[in-house]
């Protein structure tokens, strides 16, 4: 069935049930940050790449290899530091012993890659992730090597005012769909997770998380075909840009979203509206995304940042601003 034809009440029932299930398993590892979760899994569904940001130890590494459990896929793991190269992740070309040359591919070359604490590693090498996550695919030598169909990027980051840290430019910020915020859980929360650590828990054995496999890589990508189908009226579209063209010209922002952004939450908005089971985005969709979508592609006016103003809280002040349509 082709990319633009109507869903079917049954396509759009098997696949938001398929989704939830995927969230409810993950939200048996992950406890207490629903709302990440939630952003994790839409931006998967809009084959998006992720920017998690928290202290250490608030599950960042473990979302990610939970992930891969529930749907089949190959995790690798990069832990990016000061003297981490380019090569180090995207592969080499080696001499064998027949005197021609054999590429062996870096660990770019899997389904789920986890960059551990990115703002540690060096412009050059943050620029080598630039080509894979917007062209799906790296450049050795001049030859061009395509990256799984499955590949997604899910960063990680320390707050930057931790020590050691330096802020992403702004082109590579504007490669991650969304940008998720992880708290410290709640005091229930926290005892949940001790709870389970007495029970036989191990973050590191993924077999002690207690999940079953929800889909595969085929089944990921006939959801991802599926959101693509969810219907946007012109007046949502209308209303997608209006939000993120209200950036640009905000006194509070001293850089607004980009054209990126707009995608991002279009896409975004209909990964949410499948999986709240409905064929066709609301502007409750929209706004609900907008935080997690352009919190990282602005940047706030250096005197309220001096007074403690987030980029949410601006972003907020927009969406009062720019009416809803009807």
């Amino acid at each position: 069935m082709g990319r633009n034809a109507p869903l079917t009440p049954d396509e759009v029932e098997s696949s938001a049930a398929l989704a939830h299930r995927l969230l409810d398993q993950l939200g048996r590892v992950i406890l207490g940050q629903d709302a990440v979760l939630r952003e994790v899994v839409l931006a998967l569904l809009a084959r998006g790449h992720v920017l998690l940001e928290g202290a250490p130890g608030t599950a960042k590494t473990l979302l990610v290899r939970a992930l891969s459990e529930l749907l089949g896929l190959e995790f690798r793991r990069i832990q990016f530091t000061p003297d981490l190269m380019p090569s180090d992740i995207t592969g080499v070309n080696l001499l064998s012993g027949a005197g021609s040359f054999t590429f062996r591919p870096g660990p770019l070359f899997g389904d789920l890659i986890l960059g551990d604490e990115i703002n540690r590693a060096p412009a050059k090498t943050q620029a080598a992730l630039l080509e894979a996550m917007q062209e799906r695919h790296v450049t050795v030598d001049g030859v061009s090597h395509p990256l799984s169909g499955s590949f997604t990027v899910f960063a990680t980051q320390n707050p930057i005012e931790f020590e050691g840290t330096y802020p992403l430019p702004e082109a590579e910020l504007d490669r991650f769909l969304v940008k998720c915020l992880l708290g410290y859980p709640s005091a229930e929360a926290e005892q949940g997770i001790l709870h389970r650590v007495l029970s036989g828990f191990e973050a590191a054995e993924p077999p002690s998380f207690g999940v079953e496999r929800v889909t595969d890589a085929s089944g990921l990508a006939r959801l991802r075909q599926v959101v693509r189908r969810v219907r946007v009226e012109d007046s949502l579209v209308g209303y997608v840009t209006a939000l993120v063209r209200a950036t640009r010209g905000a006194p509070a922002l001293t850089l607004g979203a980009s054209p990126r952004g707009s995608v991002g939450l279009l896409r975004l908005s209909q990964a949410a509206a499948l999986l709240d089971g409905r064929d066709y985005v609301i502007p409750d969709d929209v706004k609900g995304l907008v935080g997690p979508v352009l919190r990282h592609r602005v940047m706030l006016a250096p005197e309220l940042e001096l007074e403690g103003v987030t980029a949410d809280q601006a972003l907020r002040e927009l969406i009062d601003r720019v009416e809803a349509p009807k």
